[in-house]
């Protein structure tokens, strides 16, 4: 197992955009660019989606997944993470999503969070093979 290096940590606090891939049921890559977070206690990278959405689908089809981020202010800084979605919860995971619509968009709550059909959940990657970029 790798870690998320300490001097790359500010990449969660920021508006950082990640591009996450998943497997299809037939083998191919699906990628979804999507906000992200970092649980450093647990070293775990974060992504929130709806229960039923295809990323979520996938994982639990293929948990291997890939993670990548760029800092905004300097495209060749980055970090690129293989690892594992070792757990999927809907606990916690709509307080996530308000957080997260903080940074990304300056909001209080997610927008439109009532009006959705299906529960929001955490996916928690275990990151096995980390690879960074200074630029």
């Amino acid at each position: 197992m790798s870690s998320i290096p300490d001097a790359f940590h500010d990449l969660f606090d920021r508006e950082t955009f990640a591009h996450f891939a998943t497997v299809m049921p037939d083998g191919t890559p699906q990628v979804t660019p999507v906000w992200v977070d970092y649980d450093p206690e647990d070293d775990r990278v974060l992504v929130n989606t709806a229960r039923g959405r295809r990323k979520e689908r996938n994982v639990r089809n293929e948990p291997k997944v890939g993670v990548s981020m760029v800092d905004p202010d300097n495209p060749y800084r980055f970090v690129s993470v293989q690892g594992e979605v070792d757990e999927l919860t809907e606990e916690g995971a709509v307080e996530h999503i308000n957080e997260l619509a903080q940074r990304y968009m300056g909001v209080e709550e997610y927008p439109d969070l009532d009006e959705e059909e299906s529960p929001r959940v955490i996916l928690r990657i275990r990151p096995d093979d980390v690879a960074v970029g200074e630029g």
